[in-house]
């Protein structure tokens, strides 16, 4: 039995948001998850969190420099959702007691146009 695919009015509208992290060190895209949950847990709340629908889509490695190693990402969220997420990864400032920084470059409604701002 094949299942039945959702049409486009009943499924989630989503945003894309295209984000520039960076740390003291190097990182894997399995640490970019638990950083982007456990920031978005620790600021919004469990059940708050459970209403973002978060993925990270693509991570890429950018570059290094002497002092940090540079990485950007496109994380999916729920639409109305935007803003928690953004105000929870701002507030981000360590991650195995090393620093990190991340800043979001970009909103989009598609993965396509989100990748224009890498």
């Amino acid at each position: 039995m094949k299942l039945k695919v959702l049409p486009p009015t009943l499924r989630k509208n989503n945003r894309y948001l295209t984000i520039d992290i960076k740390i003291e060190e190097e990182i894997t895209k399995d640490d970019l998850v638990g950083i982007i949950w456990d920031a978005c847990i620790r600021f919004q709340g469990e059940i708050n969190t459970s209403n973002f629908n978060l993925w990270v889509m693509k991570f890429y490695e950018t570059g290094k420099t002497e002092d940090y190693y540079s990485y950007k990402a496109i994380v999916r969220c729920q639409r109305g959702f935007v803003r928690q997420v953004r105000s929870s990864l701002a507030l981000v400032n360590n991650y195995n007691h090393k620093r990190v920084a991340i800043t979001t470059i970009g909103l989009s409604g598609t993965i396509k146009a989100s990748q224009k701002y890498i």
